[in-house]
C-alpha cells in the first residue's frame, strides 16, 4: 500500500465511493419516506473531495445556521460520521414527522423536537453505514446521536481533530431529498486512515496504491 492520504485517492476507489453514496442515499430516502409517512424522492448524490476550508461554503456559507447530527463509530473501523442540514429543511422534517403544522423557519427546537431530529439523522446516518457495512463486510456500531443546531463552521470544528487527522480534504456526499419541498442534506464519513485501508482491502482493492 503506498502513501495513504485523501489527497491521492485513485479514480478507481473513488468509483467505489460514489457508488457507496448512491445506495446510502437511495435507503436514506426509502427510511426517510417511511418516517414521515410521504413519498420522497432524491437527486443523483453528488460526491465531492473538498478542501476543508471549503466545506462551509459547499453548504451555504460558514455562517448558514444548520442542523448536524454528529455520531462515533467503532467496531472494524473508527471514526465518525455527520449529517448535516440546513435549518428550514431540519424544522420541515421535524414538523412533518410530528404532524405539528408547519412552525415559522426560525422557530427554535424544543427538547421534543430535538429528540425527532436526532432520531431522524440517526435513521438516515445508518442507512448509509448499513450500506458500507453490506458492500464491504465490515462490521460498524454507531454511537448515540449528537445533535447541534448552530453555524456550518461551528458544527464542523467538533470533528476537526478527526478532520485534521486526514489532511486537509474530506469526503463529502450531497444529496437532495423532494417531497413538497427540496431538501439539501450533507453527508460526511470519517474513518480513520488504517479504516480507509480495511475499506480498499475488503472492497478486493487492497493492491491499489491511493
Amino acid at each position: 500500500m503506498g502513501d495513504m492520504s485523501l489527497d491521492n485517492l485513485s479514480s478507481q476507489y473513488f468509483d467505489v465511493l460514489k457508488e457507496l453514496g448512491n445506495i446510502g442515499a437511495g435507503n436514506a430516502t426509502t427510511a426517510l419516506a417511511q418516517m414521515i409517512g410521504t413519498k420522497v424522492d432524491m437527486s443523483v448524490p453528488q460526491v465531492r473531495l473538498l478542501d476543508f476550508k471549503d466545506v462551509g461554503d459547499m453548504m451555504g456559507g460558514a455562517e448558514q445556521i444548520m442542523a448536524g447530527i454528529y455520531l462515533a463509530v467503532e467496531g472494524d473501523i473508527d471514526g465518525s460520521i455527520m449529517f448535516l442540514l440546513n435549518k428550514n429543511a431540519a424544522r420541515h422534517l421535524v414538523d412533518k414527522l410530528m404532524g405539528t403544522g408547519h412552525k415559522p423557519d426560525e422557530a427554535d427546537f424544543d427538547e421534543v423536537e430535538l429528540s425527532a431530529l436526532k432520531e431522524v439523522g440517526n435513521i438516515i446516518t445508518g442507512s448509509y453505514l448499513n450500506s458500507l457495512s453490506m458492500m464491504t463486510n465490515l462490521k460498524l456500531v454507531p454511537s448515540i446521536p449528537f445533535v447541534a443546531i448552530d453555524m456550518a463552521g461551528a458544527i464542523l470544528s467538533v470533528p476537526a481533530i478527526q478532520f485534521g487527522m486526514m489532511g486537509d480534504k474530506i469526503l463529502l456526499i450531497e444529496t437532495q431529498f423532494f417531497d413538497e419541498l427540496k431538501l439539501s442534506g450533507y453527508f460526511i464519513l470519517l474513518p480513520d486512515m488504517d479504516g480507509y485501508t480495511k475499506i480498499l482491502t475488503s472492497l478486493g482493492m487492497g493492491d491499489i496504491s491511493i
